[in-house]
């Protein structure tokens, strides 16, 4: 079985009202004390609530990678 990826979902609000969902995906790159993550995709249209953004993150997963998850 492949291995799973390590993908973070987080929501910024770049505008007042404004919410964006991003994925990130950790890297191996070696950081004291931290696990570095660079940008996988993001959202095109903003979320008029951060609980939306949320979920349209994890509707995101879900169509990237399906049922399995993100797998290597």
């Amino acid at each position: 079985m492949s291995t799973l990826r390590n993908i973070a979902l987080t929501v910024h609000e770049l505008e007042e009202g404004e919410f964006y969902w991003v994925l990130m995906e950790g890297t191996d790159y070696a950081m004291e004390d931290a696990l570095p993550y660079l940008p996988l995709k993001s959202a095109t249209d903003p979320q008029s609530t951060y609980a939306n953004a949320l979920v349209a993150g994890v509707a995101a997963i879900r169509r990237m990678f399906g049922k399995e998850g993100p797998r290597a």
